[in-house]
């Protein structure tokens, strides 16, 4: 009939402009702040945010599908959107679990990448993520901050550009880089805007790694006030502690907080290695081995390199931890030939060395001898000719009692240990199994040993474990 021809008429042109006004909406919401999105998909876009806001908070949200399901439902609703390859290639990149050198998925996906933007027409900052995620995977790492930072020199809003970078800097142990990279955009970041908050968390973290410690507590408690749940913001704290050697202070706060940040999937387990980290400084061996038996071992690369880690500091502190090396190397022995990071690497080598695995630890090393030939710009085989492989090898002759050869390769290296990349937290595990090799010289040589521990003494004064190492020195002296 006439009225039913009218109403379905005006019921499809009404459906129409509620679509049209949506898709106006969540388009024109990242053209309006300055960061626009080449792609007619409107669920694209939602996704594509909701991506990056779970890569921002460490979290698999479930209320936005989770990181496996955004990126599925994201390469369904626009198989060639380019920023949604951008995250979803960079978020792989980034995890270091696997090499693009040896995994052709992760090495066509950079190519795709690269083919899709080169076959549309982007935006220049669209154009300048596909060069910095390009740059990322073949390893020059300090090319691609350079490319991300270009990018928030115009769009400081932009969130992915600037945690890719932060993260990048990370592996590089580059720390102030890190540090003003968030501060060179906080001023253009209002507290009305989503994700605003969590600024503070990457902002503390900077200044904590560059030995701001009061200012980096401050920043970061300003952050858990607004959001109680911002895990980087609670981590940034307990790292606070740990370089303060404020151990109370910090078990007190990590249980207090424990609530909040255990939301945070991705980095929960990171968070208890830290709050272990207070009962090793105690002496506390059994609470720290239980935190590592039921939180910390994981597939996460992250958290593989901390427990790797922390059976490290144990062993040095005389604990046995045989089997559990036995089990951790079934996760590590894959990862040998993949060298995505020197600091990757080093932790690798830490849980053959625990199993006396003479064949797995010459591997890694050699593969890293070979990378170290090749031309090119890939910042870690740089590395591995300056400071990996000499490192590999004290670490190697340290495990056969050559301690006089061990310390000759490593006291050259103390004061570049932290390019090999992380925290200064984790780094500190490296650095305390250079000062346990030094003890072993006290016996014909105490300068060396002696002024390691008044060095270590005088950053933190109230260490336990420093102490620990003084005893041992003098008994060995002695």
């Amino acid at each position: 009939s006439r009225r039913d021809s009218f109403f379905i008429k005006h019921t499809v042109t009404y459906y129409y402009y509620v679509y049209c006004l949506n898709l106006y909406c969540f388009i024109q919401a990242w053209r309006s702040e300055g960061l626009a999105l080449s792609t007619t998909s409107n669920e694209a876009c939602k996704l594509y945010d909701a991506i990056l806001t779970q890569y921002v908070k460490w979290r698999n949200d479930d209320t936005l599908g989770g990181f496996e399901g955004c990126l599925s439902a994201l390469q369904k609703a626009d198989p060639n959107f380019v920023m949604g390859h951008v995250i979803s290639t960079g978020l792989d990149l980034v995890g270091t679990t696997t090499s693009p050198r040896l995994n052709e998925r992760l090495s066509s996906a950079v190519r795709r990448t690269v083919e899709l933007a080169q076959s549309q027409e982007l935006t220049p900052r669209e154009r300048i993520h596909v060069k910095a995620m390009q740059l990322f995977s073949q390893g020059n790492f300090p090319k691609a901050c350079d490319a991300w930072e270009e990018i928030l020199l115009d769009h400081p809003t932009d969130l992915l550009a600037l945690k890719f970078a932060h993260d990048a800097y990370f592996y590089m142990g580059a720390q102030t880089p890190m540090r003003d990279s968030v501060a060179r955009v906080l001023p253009h970041w209002k507290p009305h805007m989503p994700m605003s908050s969590y600024l503070k968390g990457l902002y503390s973290f900077g200044l904590l790694e560059t030995r701001f410690y009061d200012q980096a507590e401050k920043v970061a408690l300003e952050g858990l006030s607004l959001v109680p749940d911002d895990a980087w913001a609670v981590h940034a704290v307990a790292h606070v502690y740990e370089m303060k050697a404020e151990v109370d202070k910090g078990l007190k706060f990590m249980e207090s907080r424990e609530n909040d940040w255990q939301v945070s999937d991705m980095l929960a387990s990171h968070n208890y290695w830290h709050w272990a980290l207070y009962f090793i400084e105690k002496g506390q061996y059994e609470a720290a081995l239980h935190i590592y038996d039921s939180q910390v071992p994981s597939g996460a690369m992250l958290d593989i390199v901390d427990a790797c880690s922390m059976l490290c500091r144990l062993e040095m502190e005389g604990v046995c931890v045989q089997d559990r090396w036995r089990e951790l190397f079934q996760i590590t022995q894959p990862h040998t030939d993949d060298h995505v990071t020197l600091f990757n690497d080093v932790h690798f080598l830490m849980v053959s060395l625990g199993l006396k695995d003479n064949g797995t630890s010459r591997r890694l090393l050699e593969g890293l001898q070979e990378l170290a030939r090749e031309p090119g710009d890939n910042q870690q085989h740089q590395l591995a000719k300056s400071i990996g492989i000499p490192l590999c090898q004290a670490m190697m002759e340290f495990n056969q009692g050559n301690y006089n050869q061990s310390v000759e390769l490593l006291y050259p290296l103390r004061y570049r240990i932290v390019d090999i990349g992380g925290s200064d937290a984790q780094v500190t595990c490296v650095l305390d199994a250079v000062d346990y090799v030094h003890l072993h010289l006290t016996t014909v040589l105490w300068d060396i040993p002696r002024c390691l521990l008044v060095e270590r003494d005088s950053v933190r004064p109230n260490s336990s474990l420093t102490q620990r190492l003084m005893k041992t020195a003098l008994a060995l002296h002695v």
